[in-house]
C-alpha cells in the first residue's frame, strides 16, 4: 500500500503497493521523528485512505502498526540522543536541534505542566502540533531514565497514530477515488496542525 502509488496511472497491483508502501511509511514517520520537518500525519492520513480503499484485508491495521511502531522508535532514539547530550561536555547537535524547536515560553509551561500531570503530558503533546519537542525537553531536563520516558511515549504514539489514521478514513469514505481522498486529508491535515499557532496569535492580539 503506497499513498504515492495510488494516485499513478497505470495503478499497480494492491501486493506491489503494499511491498513498498509499508517500508517507506515506516522510514519517513522514523525520520520525521528524529527530523521534525518531514510531515508525518499528512503521511499517516494519505496511507490510512489508500488502505481504506483497498480490499486487502487489515490493510488499515498495518498502517497503525507501521505509524506507531515508527513514531515510537523515532522518539526513543531521539530521547536517548538527547540524554547522551547532556551528558556530554560539548553537547550534541541533536540536543541543540531538541532546544532550538522548544522555546523558551513553550518548554516554561511543558516543564510546569510535566510537573503537574507527568506522563499523560506525553501523551497530550504528541497530539498537539509542536507539542512534542518542548515536553521531549522537559523531560530531559527533569532527566527521566529512558524506561520512563519510554512507557509514556507509547502510548503517546499510539493515539496519535489512531488519530491521524481516523483523519484518513474520514477522507477516504468522503470521495470515490483515493487520490481524492488524500487530497482532502492533507488538507485537513494542514488546518490541524495550523490551528494551535492561530489561537496563540489570537490570544496574543486579544492581551494586547
Amino acid at each position: 500500500m503506497s499513498w504515492l502509488a495510488a494516485v499513478t496511472t497505470p495503478l499497480p497491483t494492491e501486493s506491489t503497493q503494499q511491498a513498498i508502501g509499508y517500508p517507506s511509511l515506516f522510514l519517513l514517520v522514523l525520520v520525521g521523528a528524529l527530523v521534525p520537518v518531514v510531515p508525518t500525519g499528512a503521511l499517516v492520513s494519505s496511507a490510512a485512505v489508500v488502505a481504506f480503499h483497498q480490499t486487502a484485508p487489515f490493510s488499515l491495521a498495518l498502517v497503525f502498526v507501521t505509524a506507531s511502531l515508527a513514531a515510537f522508535l523515532g522518539d526513543v532514539t531521539l530521547y536517548w540522543l538527547g540524554r547522551r547530550g547532556l551528558k556530554s561536555k560539548n553537547g550534541s547537535r541533536w540536543l541543540e536541534a531538541i532546544r532550538a524547536r522548544a522555546p523558551e515560553d513553550r518548554l516554561a509551561q511543558a516543564q510546569e505542566k510535566l510537573a503537574g500531570h507527568g506522563v499523560a503530558v506525553l501523551v497530550l503533546s504528541r497530539l498537539v502540533p509542536a507539542g512534542r519537542l518542548p515536553v521531549m525537553l522537559a523531560c530531559l531536563l527533569a532527566k527521566w531514565p529512558m524506561r520512563r520516558f519510554a512507557r509514556g511515549n507509547l502510548p503517546a504514539c499510539l493515539a496519535w497514530a489512531v488519530t491521524y489514521q481516523l483523519i484518513g478514513i474520514l477522507g477516504g469514505s468522503l470521495f470515490p477515488e483515493p487520490w481524492e481522498g488524500v487530497v482532502a486529508a492533507v488538507a485537513l491535515t494542514l488546518v490541524v496542525s495550523a490551528v494551535p499557532s492561530v489561537w496563540r496569535r489570537v490570544r496574543g492580539w486579544a492581551a494586547g
